[in-house]
């Protein structure tokens, strides 16, 4: 074998390993940021999650156009997990929570479990289902009240919430309107590995804004704060002789 020849070949084994240790890296970065998101949504491969969703008002077997994108969007994540899913309404979901992942889609007013969720995790926030006029659907969370400006400024809330001694977590999308609800659907799908650094497998509950969804949209997503302790904190009882 001349010196050309085994130059050749000397070339080709190298770019051989080359490839192949790169090929290694690769899967092994892939692998890497799977078992991350698998950890952050509680779905190893071949488990099964739980999609909650609400019926469009005057419509026993409808979901509003919104919510189905909302669906759409986390059945993607679900997905890439390896993992499986179950659509259920949200009045036929007669479990505790923490038994498999859940995703929660609607609000309190048309969505009975995401009422329950409020009201057993998230004591601190309110929202004004029985108002009217631009008051409809406000958030309080602590002292800080959030209105609804129609199709200009909207908000979500977007909960990973883990009951105490339970191992899988459930997800709350919570929006003022089922576009929001989308909205929110979309910006985790988007900022899920970010949230994942952040948060880790801790709680969290974040409150979105919604940016002129009239022109936009779900997609001009801007997170406003993280509310996790007002949202947490159960507001303090009246005191006696209150609204006397």
């Amino acid at each position: 074998m001349n010196d050309d020849i085994r130059n050749i070949v000397l070339g080709l084994v190298a770019a051989g390993i080359s490839g192949s240790l790169g090929w290694l890296a690769r899967t092994a970065r892939w692998r890497r940021r799977l078992a991350r998101t698998q950890d952050f949504f509680g779905l190893p491969a071949n488990s099964q999650a739980l999609l909650v969703v609400n019926r469009q008002a005057g419509h026993d077997s409808a979901v509003r156009r919104y919510d189905v994108f909302a669906l759409l969007e986390l059945s993607g994540l679900i997905k890439d997990c390896g993992a499986q899913m179950q659509v259920i309404w949200h009045d036929g979901a007669h479990q505790g929570v923490g038994e498999q992942t859940e995703f929660c889609v609607g609000g309190p007013a048309s969505n009975v479990r995401m009422k329950a969720h409020l009201r057993t995790l998230l004591p601190g926030v309110h929202i004004a289902t029985e108002a009217s006029g631009p008051h409809l659907n406000a958030y309080q969370i602590g002292s800080e009240v959030y209105p609804a400006d129609r199709g200009t400024e909207e908000y979500a809330l977007l909960a990973r919430l883990t009951p105490s001694g339970q191992e899988r977590p459930v997800f709350l999308l919570c929006g003022q309107r089922s576009i929001n609800n989308q909205a929110a659907a979309r910006y985790l799908a988007r900022h899920h590995a970010d949230l994942a650094r952040t948060h880790g497998a801790d709680s969290f509950c974040l409150l979105l804004r919604v940016v002129n969804s009239e022109a936009y949209g779900p997609d001009v997503v801007e997170l406003v704060a993280d509310v996790t302790t007002a949202a947490r904190t159960a507001p303090a009882p009246a005191a006696a002789g209150d609204g006397n």
